[in-house]
């Protein structure tokens, strides 16, 4: 079985939305996902959190692209 780690899932995360996203600068994109991944930091169940960090993300990158 391949463990992939939580970071690792946001790092990709950031790359798929900056591929997306093209109208925000990808160094922007990096820098909503940490922001909102920083949000559930100190949350002790965490295998939800990349699925909340890439909908508010999503959210955040939409309103920056408008």
């Amino acid at each position: 079985m391949i463990s992939v780690t939580e970071q690792q899932v946001i790092d990709d995360l950031a790359r798929r939305l900056a591929d997306t996203h093209t109208q925000v600068e990808p160094t922007e994109v990096v820098r909503v996902v940490q922001e909102q991944h920083a949000r559930f930091a100190d949350r002790p169940i965490r295998d939800f959190i990349p699925l909340f960090v890439e909908r508010n993300a999503k959210a955040e990158l939409l309103r920056l692209g408008t």
